[in-house]
C-alpha cells in the first residue's frame, strides 16, 4: 500500500510539473504572436497580408494553405518564429512529464487511469496535448498552441485541484475489457472536438477581421482597426474552417463508436442497451450536433460563421457532459469518484 501511495505522490509531482510546463509553453506561444503581429503592422505590406488573412485564393485549397511546406512555415517577415518553436519544445516536455504522470498513476492503480473524473481528466488533456504535437508534423498550426497549452493547464490544473482523489478500486461494473475500449475512444474523440473547436473560434476571430478589412477597403478606409494584431499572420477564415471540420468529422467517427461501445457494455453490465441513464443521453446529444454540424456544413450551406458555432457548442456540450453532468446527475455512471 505505502508503494501504491509513493507511486501515486509522484505521479501528483509529474502532473504538477507537467503544469507548470505547458504554462511557460502558453507564454512562449503568447510572445510568438504578439511579436510576428506587430512585425506584420509594421511592414504594412498590403499584398502580404492579403496573403496571409486570405490563404484559400489563388486557386489553392483552404487545407492545402496549412500544409507544411518543405524546410518549415514561413514565418512573417521571413523570420524565423524562434518564441513559437520555444513553445512547441516546451510542449514536448511537458507532455513527457504529462505521459509520466499519467502512467505512473495507472502503475499504483494497478489499471488504466480513466476510472474517474480526475484521471479522465489527466488523460484527456493529455491525448489533446498529444493530437497537437502529431498535427504538427503535417499542418503548421504553432498559432494554436497558445489556445491548446492555455486550455490544458486550466482543464488539468482545474481537474488535479477539484477532482483528484486517491487510488481508488474500481466498481464493479468497471471491471470490464470495454472500460478500456469504450473511455479511451471517447477521450481520443475529446481531444479531436477540442482541435476543432480551439481552430472554430480562431475562425470567428478571423471572419470578423476579414468582413472589417473588406469594408474598410470598400469604403478607401487605410490603417482601419480591424482586430488583434495576431490575427494578420494566421491563415484565412475559409482554410480555418476547412480544418476544424476534418478533425470534427474524424472526432464524430470516434465518437459514434463510443455510443456504440456503451450501448453494449450497458447490455453487459445492466442487462439492457439503453435505459436513458442522464449520461447515455447526453453522449447521444453530442452526437445528435456532431451530426448536425457535419451534415448541415456537408448538404444545407452551412458555413462560416453558423458552422463555427456549431463546432463551438457541440465542444461546450462535451464539457457539460464531462463536468455537471458527472458531478450533479444521479445515475448508473456516477463514477466521478468525488464524494
Amino acid at each position: 500500500m505505502s508503494e501504491q501511495l509513493t507511486l501515486d505522490s509522484v505521479s501528483l509531482l509529474l502532473v504538477w510539473t507537467a503544469i507548470a510546463i505547458y504554462a511557460l509553453a502558453f507564454i512562449a506561444y503568447a510572445i510568438d504572436l504578439s511579436r510576428r503581429g506587430a512585425e506584420a503592422v509594421d511592414a504594412k505590406d498590403a499584398v502580404r497580408e492579403r496573403e496571409l488573412v486570405g490563404a484559400a485564393v489563388g486557386g489553392k485549397s483552404p487545407a492545402s494553405a496549412l500544409e507544411r511546406k518543405a524546410g518549415g512555415a514561413a514565418a512573417a517577415g521571413g523570420k524565423r518564429p524562434v518564441w513559437a518553436r520555444i513553445g512547441t519544445a516546451l510542449t514536448w516536455l511537458g507532455f513527457l512529464f504529462h505521459v509520466g504522470g499519467d502512467v505512473t498513476r495507472g502503475i499504483a492503480a494497478e489499471r488504466v487511469p480513466w476510472s474517474n473524473m480526475y484521471e479522465f481528466a489527466l488523460t484527456g488533456t493529455m491525448l489533446i496535448v498529444a493530437v497537437y504535437l502529431m498535427v504538427l508534423f503535417k499542418y503548421d498550426l504553432r498559432f494554436l498552441g497558445t489556445f491548446i497549452t492555455g486550455l490544458t493547464v486550466l482543464l488539468l490544473g482545474g481537474a488535479t485541484l477539484g477532482f483528484y482523489v486517491g487510488v481508488t478500486p474500481l466498481a464493479d461494473p468497471l471491471k470490464s475489457p470495454w472500460l478500456v475500449i469504450h473511455v479511451f475512444v471517447a477521450t481520443l474523440a475529446t481531444a479531436l472536438f477540442a482541435l476543432s473547436f480551439g481552430l472554430s473560434v480562431v475562425q470567428l476571430m478571423q471572419s470578423r477581421r476579414e468582413r472589417k478589412l473588406a469594408a474598410a477597403d470598400t469604403a478607401g478606409e487605410t490603417g482601419a482597426k480591424t482586430g488583434p494584431r495576431f490575427l494578420r499572420i494566421l491563415p484565412g477564415a475559409d482554410a480555418l474552417e476547412s480544418l476544424a471540420y476534418r478533425f470534427a468529422i474524424i472526432g464524430f467517427i470516434f465518437w459514434t463508436f463510443t455510443l456504440i461501445a456503451g450501448s453494449i457494455w450497458a447490455n453487459d453490465a445492466w442487462g439492457r442497451y439503453w435505459g436513458f441513464d442522464t449520461k447515455e443521453v447526453w453522449t447521444f446529444v453530442i452526437w445528435v450536433l456532431y451530426a448536425g454540424y457535419i451534415h448541415a456544413r456537408a448538404t444545407r450551406g452551412w458555413r462560416g460563421t453558423r458552422s463555427a458555432w456549431l463546432s463551438i457548442i457541440g465542444f461546450l456540450a462535451v464539457l457539460f457532459n464531462f463536468t455537471i453532468v458527472n458531478m450533479f446527475f444521479k445515475g448508473l455512471h456516477a463514477y466521478s469518484g468525488l464524494e
